[in-house]
């Protein structure tokens, strides 16, 4: 992603692992220039545990994107959609995730490196031009360093 795309503010943090590898990228995207985030995008490899989610729990990234809000009311899963997006000549799988909180969205997918990626958003829907903004973040990033 190039922050050049994107108006407002970005900023990204990194989940280590005890061993001092990545298990997780998140990109915090204020669009309000400070007055709060409006968007949360992670990108968690295969084995990371901020993907190991109970049934009906929200997203890592929507409790980060509570937290940024502070937001403390409990957000629960109400459904999941498979939705099916044509990117160029690829096609996505797109995971839409309805939440009880009716002003975040939230969607996911994975690439085709293992690497969930989750984008949750306050108060703003997730259209499908989003997905060409996104470009994948390096495999390196994921390695022990």
């Amino acid at each position: 992603m190039d922050p050049g795309d994107w108006p407002g503010n970005l900023g990204a943090g990194l989940l280590p692992a005890p061993d001092g590898s990545c298990q997780g990228v998140f990109l915090r995207y204020d669009l309000f220039g400070g007055r709060g985030p409006a968007m949360i995008i992670g990108n968690l490899p295969e084995g990371s545990p901020a993907r190991d989610v109970p049934e009906g729990e929200v997203p890592f990234e929507v409790g980060q994107l509570l937290l940024a809000l502070e937001n403390d009311e409990e957000v629960t899963v109400v459904s999941t959609e498979d939705v099916p997006v044509m990117q160029g000549d690829n096609l996505l799988i797109v995971r839409r995730v309805k939440l009880s909180e009716s002003r975040i969205s939230c969607v996911q997918f994975d690439r085709s490196d293992n690497v969930l990626v989750t984008i949750a958003a306050w108060d703003r829907p997730i259209t499908d031009d989003l997905y060409a903004l996104l470009k994948p973040l390096p495999a390196e990033l994921f390695q022990q360093g």
